[in-house]
């Protein structure tokens, strides 16, 4: 089928929702996708953040089609071993609480909204400017973007969005708060380091008045700082987590993670989910996270990072650059637009690089991304001006 024809299935059948780029992937293998002519692309967004194992990783791959074989799905009132033993690893790998297994990341941010709700019922939700946490009503609700918010109101009540101070987040945090939901490094707007300050005020703020404090890790976990967890380099141990894109090695799952204070807020019947750690998925997941657990991996995103980085700054549009590992973005000298520059990258270059506002270029290669890749995007960009 052709790209033209798949445009025309598209307008006539799909709920317009997307901009899609003018191009069709039919292969993937590490950091690089084929499209339907058998082009080669180098791609450093990873499905936004979601390959940090790389595409189609045989581990993964082989997980999948050994366990598509015995069972597909059983549902969560019976037992299988998969979903179970990947909350065990999850937990064992964070906060040392409980799971929740799912399906997406706005799913996980909807189940610590009820567990902390559930904690101190009615308590309001503390959340800070240029968040993004999902787009389902409740995790559309702690996302304080108008364009996003306006066209679906009225929303969930209960919210109050502060500045990206930490002087701030302490003073909206009292004995009505139920919680603090902060994204350590906010992605969705443009890659956003939370200072350590703030993340230090909402423990301190939370602590002081029995508030639960939650991260959104769902694009900023499973190693894509150069740790696990994006926490660890914080000095700031949170109540609970949210995970999902990478989890699955390329399949839909998400999780929410919590710490022993949160870890038996819900009760049976509380919540649910259909599909959620179903065996393939979970068998999935057991092997992306291992993968990106692996310390010498962890080691090769904190130095690959600085490679990166150090390349971005270079480039001659590139204003500035921020981010930690291998989650990065650069702002664009005045007078350039990033989502023509973006679709200039792939149709030109057929380099993948993703745009998150009119002057801004996120960067999430694989996690297994190698130095020369790093080299020869940074070619492929530099030659975007050439």
């Amino acid at each position: 089928m052709s790209l033209a024809e798949l445009q025309a299935l598209e307008r006539e059948h799909a709920a317009p929702t997307y901009v899609r780029s003018p191009v069709e992937f039919v292969r993937g293998s590490g950091c690089v996708l084929w499209d339907v002519d058998g082009e080669e692309y180098l791609d450093f967004l990873a499905g936004i953040s979601v390959l940090n194992v790389g595409h189609c990783h045989p581990r993964v791959v082989r997980a999948v089609r050994e366990q598509a074989g015995r069972l597909l799905h059983a549902t969560n009132l019976y037992y299988t071993a998969p979903g179970l033993e990947l909350s065990a690893r999850l937990a064992s790998s964070s906060l040392g609480g409980k799971v929740f297994l799912c399906n997406s990341g706005a799913e996980a941010v909807e189940a610590a909204i009820k567990l902390v709700r559930r904690a101190r019922p009615g308590g309001e939700i503390v959340v800070v400017q240029d968040a993004f946490h999902g787009r389902t009503y409740g995790a559309l609700s702690a996302t304080p973007q108008e364009s996003k918010q306006a066209p679906f109101a009225p929303l969930v009540p209960g919210f109050r969005v502060v500045s990206k101070h930490p002087e701030a987040v302490a003073a909206a945090v009292g004995p009505e708060t139920a919680a603090v939901l902060l994204e350590p490094i906010q992605g969705e707007s443009g890659i956003h380091v939370l200072s350590d300050e703030l993340l230090g005020a909402a423990r301190e703020a939370c602590d002081r008045y029995g508030a639960a404090l939650v991260f959104d890790e769902i694009q900023c976990g499973m190693g894509r700082t150069g740790t696990l967890w994006a926490y660890e380099q914080t000095g700031v141990v949170p109540d609970a987590i949210t995970t999902a894109k990478a989890l699955g090695g390329g399949l839909p799952i998400g999780a929410l993670i919590t710490g022993p204070r949160l870890a038996d807020v819900f009760k049976p019947g509380d919540h649910g989910s259909t599909f959620a750690g179903g065996p393939v998925i979970a068998g999935a997941a057991l092997e992306a996270l291992a993968i990106c657990s692996e310390p010498a991996l962890l080691d090769r995103v904190r130095v690959l990072g600085e490679r990166l980085a150090t390349g971005l700054a270079a480039l001659p549009f590139a204003a500035s650059v921020r981010g930690r590992g291998l989650m990065l973005a650069i702002d664009l000298r005045d007078g350039l637009s990033a989502p023509e520059l973006a679709l200039e990258a792939l149709q030109r270059q057929r380099l993948i690089v993703n745009a998150t506002g009119p002057g801004t270029i996120r960067f999430e290669p694989p996690l297994v991304v190698s130095e020369a890749q790093i080299d020869d995007a940074l070619g492929r960009l530099r030659s975007l001006v050439q």
